[in-house]
């Protein structure tokens, strides 16, 4: 269960223009430091104008890093890369897998949380890539907007993210410092990073002009595959399993293991009125095919179904009895759950609740199609193999890397 703090002002971003037009404008207000982490950094037109805030911030002094994967970002347009080093800004893409990096069980580790701090005072956090509402790298323009929701937060789970992001990227300079030279020396390298980054009592000190103040409980809610193996899943099962009327999931990529299907079952048997909406139009062929053997079950036991098809859904969200709510990276598929590095923001506080709930009911009614359990159960044979081709897939894939799902 995640340890949620009061004292936080959360606002909640809908869709690219707004999350990068708050994001740039507090990294045009920055001073000391800006820690940007991003599966996808795109340099379209929303892409440059994350870059040349950065670059104008690197420019005037302040220290800003930036990390992006391998996968979703395999390189930076040369003319990109230069002008950001000319700037100052220190970036690192992250695992890049090269030829054969798919056939490395371990390459399929990606960085896919989406975070941002900006002076020690401010995070961002979502679902949100760098990339604009109406492009899709695999799929050409898009006609309306991608779905997607971030978070601006101010507050003490600021600090943690600041914690959580310094150290990653420490731990990035000293693997690419152990190529280089003996271990004993980028170790020492490493802790004196820390020390300066953290501060020798473990953790950031508050940027001036930081003030606590009253405001919703949060909490910072990481995946990794260390000590945070099962929080995020373990966030989402307290939520399902304490919910008394109603659960409302968005998902882009939605495949739950065992424990979230029985959960998300005995919640609608218990009478919680339960809403998953889910990707409506194909997009990968695993993740659109694999996820649907796992809805018999959900329907059958009443919970209802809404397929998102007003343009592509990528938004990782929940709301449950309108108290609870989560935005993050992070979806309910073996890839983030097992394998990635995540990060979901927990809020408790009614009028945040309401407010998404509020946006996801609209996204319903507008952009998505409630599936039927009678057609769902009459869908062609073709159809049933691909779903248990693409599921046996992925099942195989898990198993070659010891994980069982």
């Amino acid at each position: 269960m995640a340890f949620l703090r009061g004292g936080h002002q959360i606002e909640l971003l809908e869709g690219g223009a707004a999350y990068f037009a708050a994001l740039v404008d507090a990294v045009d207000r920055s001073r000391n430091e800006v820690r940007l982490e991003t599966y996808i950094f795109h340099l379209d037109p929303s892409g440059c104008r994350v870059a040349e805030a950065l670059e104008r911030a690197a420019l005037r002094g302040v220290q800003v890093f930036l990390t992006m994967d391998g996968v979703g970002t395999p390189a930076l347009p040369p003319p990109w890369a230069q002008r950001l080093d000319r700037s100052g800004v220190r970036w690192h893409i992250f695992s890049p897998l090269g030829r054969i990096g798919m056939l490395i069980p371990s390459r399929w580790r990606r960085l896919h949380r989406k975070l941002c701090v900006v002076d020690g005072q401010v995070a961002f956090c979502g679902g949100i890539n760098v990339l604009d509402d109406y492009v899709d790298p695999n799929h050409g323009p898009l006609t309306d907007p991608r779905l997607d929701f971030a978070v601006r937060v101010t507050g003490p789970l600021v600090q943690d993210a600041h914690r959580a992001m310094a150290r990653f990227w420490s731990r990035l300079q000293m693997a690419t410092e152990v190529q280089a030279r003996e271990f004993p020396a980028a170790w020492r390298g490493l802790q004196a990073s820390v020390r300066q980054v953290m501060g020798e009592r473990g953790g950031p000190a508050p940027m001036p002009g930081a003030a606590a103040h009253s405001g919703a409980r949060a909490a910072l809610v990481l995946r990794d595959n260390l000590r945070n193996r099962r929080k995020i899943e373990s966030a989402y099962l307290a939520a399902i399993e304490g919910a008394r009327t109603e659960i409302i999931v968005a998902n882009a990529y939605f495949l739950p293991g065992a424990r979230l299907r029985r959960s998300l079952v005995a919640a609608a048997r218990r009478g919680v009125r339960v809403r998953l909406l889910l990707q409506g139009r194909y997009e990968y062929f695993l993740q659109y095919h694999a996820s649907r053997p796992v809805y018999g079950a959900l329907l059958a036991a009443g919970v209802e179904i809404h397929e998102y098809a007003a343009s592509f859904l990528h938004a990782k969200v929940a709301v449950v009895d309108t108290r609870w709510a989560t935005v993050g990276s992070s979806n309910l598929d073996p890839l983030s759950l097992l394998l990635a590095r995540e990060a979901n923001v927990v809020v408790e506080d009614a009028g945040f609740a309401q407010g998404l709930r509020e946006r996801l009911e609209q996204a319903m009614h507008r952009g998505g199609r409630l599936l039927e359990p009678q057609a769902f159960a009459h869908r062609p044979w073709q159809q049933r193999f691909l779903e248990a081709l693409a599921l046996g897939v992925m099942r195989l894939g898990l198993l070659l890397i010891g994980r069982r799902y």
